[in-house]
């Protein structure tokens, strides 16, 4: 089962390392790399630095001797310590970012080298304003380049595996905006694109639950949070969650969380 509050995908996986993602990584440069025109072939290392390239280019790339075509639009993340070799064919640009980050041990397969697809523009434009807002916002550029790694770790599958559509990720983020709303497994299929069956079965295979047991337990979720940290009436949580009436609310407190609504919001910190 999946721990409320817990993200499903936090981690990219390169090979034996992986990168954490719960916190933003560290910027050390964050900048425009222009190569091939004095020399062809450039080999070096960065022994405690994370490598982030997006290219605009074709090229041979060699990562611990392991060949790799780049072509414009391919994107590169590389651990510290691993010996890169690139062979250009003239001169060549690309965005880059060196920065630190913590290491994790729960792993999400990204491929070391792979094309961009259809999230190339998105990728562009927060890596150029992660290059533009590095000495004036370094928040800002450490945020951009946060957000890029973020959406490679969303498109990303097992180790290996070619990146597809996460259509749980897209039904939750569909269901996410429409709490206060009815909300029908089909309606949620047909948001995302699959079937009402094939949902369903994504859904056990990630979650070990029901598209509707998640749907209520995000709803008792955010009820929760704002019965513990707001002054709305409980009647008005209720609305604002999707619950049609005050008995509904109460039912799905006590079957989630073991409280009525009236239990949780007397619970809230610093009173009671």
């Amino acid at each position: 089962m999946v721990q409320a509050g817990r993200p499903l995908v936090d981690t990219v996986h390169v090979r034996d390392a992986h990168l954490d993602l719960a916190e933003p990584p560290r910027p050390a440069t964050v900048n425009v790399g222009v190569h091939g025109v004095r020399a062809r072939t450039e080999t070096y290392r960065l022994p405690e630095l994370w490598q982030l390239h997006l290219y605009d280019y074709a090229a041979t790339l060699l990562l611990d001797g392991v060949e790799h075509a780049v072509a414009p639009g391919t994107v590169s993340l590389t651990p510290p310590g691993t010996t890169s070799e690139m062979r250009y064919r003239g001169r060549s640009e690309h965005l880059y970012a060196h920065f630190r980050a913590p290491s994790a041990d729960r792993p999400c397969g990204i491929g070391l080298v792979s094309s961009s697809g259809t999230d190339l523009p998105v990728l562009r434009t927060l890596m150029v304003s992660a290059v533009q807002h590095a000495r004036t916002r370094p928040e800002r550029s450490r945020a951009d380049l946060w957000m890029v790694l973020l959406r490679l770790s969303e498109r990303a599958g097992p180790a290996g595996a070619v990146p597809g559509p996460d259509h749980v990720s897209a039904a939750m983020s569909w269901i996410e905006t429409r709490l206060a709303e009815p909300i029908t497994v089909p309606r949620v299929a047909a948001a995302v694109g699959v079937s009402h069956n094939h949902l369903t079965r994504l859904f056990r295979q990630r979650t070990g639950g029901s598209v509707v047991g998640y749907v209520r337990r995000r709803r008792v979720e955010v009820a929760q949070h704002l019965l513990g940290s707001s002054t709305l009436s409980v009647a008005s949580v209720a609305a604002t969650v999707g619950f049609s009436d005050l008995q509904s609310l109460n039912k799905a407190c006590r079957a989630e969380l073991g409280l009525s609504p009236r239990q949780l919001r007397d619970a809230r910190p610093g009173e009671g």
